[in-house]
């Protein structure tokens, strides 16, 4: 799966203009599965089984990745900026961005704290207050290369930390795209419709779209969700944890998911040794929740791998939980068709 996971955090593509991603993952499963991809640029892939069935399985994770978007272009060249999807605003100051689109380097910028107030420097810096800095002299020069609506992504390389976890931008939700590619090219049990949607993070319009074109009947959830497992964090506040395993939800800020597939998920890993936990939190959301109430109804489960700084440009997650999540998943195809 690593041979996925890295090329795909390293792609640029964040709600909206995910089509780098959507290319590469094309590329990867060409020829192994029927494909077709909807108007919102959400990529819909049947594979067939070893075995037919008369239950619709849909797996979905989606493309997209939070950034940011050029609103202006200033007159002494710099750029002003909003965020796409949510982005604390403390993680963007200092940071090095790609504006992807043209190819063109630059850093965040903000006021020099020997220029701020002693207000100033007590108040978390906004969005508002910050600027792309791409080197221009002034706004005439800038308008040559740059555009408002041009996109921007964090720059940070994938990394190998100790302790088997891996550390990029991005792993939400390339991890879930990783294994997708994954169970494709491994095959499955039985016939499953593996979905990679768009603009999760601007409000899950490519789950929406997308359930409606298949109309599943079950579908199952690939993410990864907030893990506050470190030092001054205790109890429920952790949600989870790095090193014990894929995260199945009960319910979160946008869905309640079906129980029979919550108790199906811990028997499974129960009775094949492979590590399982679950949230602690009720908190956050995710493509789950414009899928099961599509249609006359999807019963949905989401399996996430924990990860820390989710929505930053160093989001770190426990390799080994990915593959607890992948193993899980592969098993719930079959036991869901079973049921």
């Amino acid at each position: 799966m690593l041979e996925h996971l890295e090329p795909l955090c390293s792609l640029y593509g964040i709600s909206g203009n995910e089509n780098r991603v959507r290319d590469y993952i094309l590329s990867r499963i060409e020829g192994k599965c029927s494909v077709r991809t909807d108007n919102l640029g959400n990529i819909i892939a049947f594979l067939k089984g070893k075995k037919k069935t008369d239950k619709k399985v849909m797996i979905a994770a989606h493309m997209d990745e939070v950034g940011m978007m050029i609103t202006n272009i200033n007159e002494d060249g710099t750029l002003s900026f909003d965020t796409v999807g949510g982005i604390n605003d403390d993680v963007i100051a200092g940071r090095q961005v790609m504006i992807y689109e043209k190819n063109i380097q630059s850093v965040v910028g903000s006021k020099a704290v020997h220029n701020m107030t002693e207000e100033e420097r007590k108040t978390p810096l906004a969005v508002s207050s910050l600027y792309i800095d791409i080197g221009a002299e002034n706004k005439e020069e800038a308008e040559k290369f740059i555009s408002p609506g041009d996109c921007v992504t964090f720059m940070s390389g994938f990394a190998r930390l100790g302790g088997g976890k891996v550390c990029s931008k991005a792993l939400d939700d390339r991890a879930g795209c990783a294994v997708m590619l994954d169970l494709i090219d491994e095959g499955v049990e039985y016939d499953t419709y593996f979905v990679f949607t768009v603009q999760e993070e601007i409000g899950l319009r490519g789950a929406q779209t997308a359930a409606f074109g298949v109309s599943p009947d079950f579908a199952i959830v690939l993410e990864t969700t907030t893990a506050s497992d470190i030092a001054g964090v205790n109890g429920a506040k952790k949600v989870c944890e790095l090193g014990k395993g894929a995260v199945v939800s009960f319910m979160d800020r946008r869905t309640v998911y079906d129980r029979e597939l919550y108790n199906l998920a811990f028997s499974l890993a129960e009775q094949n040794g492979i590590p399982c936990q679950t949230k602690t939190l009720i908190a956050g959301g995710n493509d789950a929740g414009a899928i099961h109430i599509s249609g006359s109804g999807v019963r949905t489960a989401a399996v996430s791998a924990p990860c820390r700084y989710l929505h930053s440009p160093c989001c770190v997650a426990q390799y080994s939980d990915i593959e607890a999540c992948e193993a899980l998943t592969r098993l719930l195809i079959t036991g869901i068709n079973e049921l």
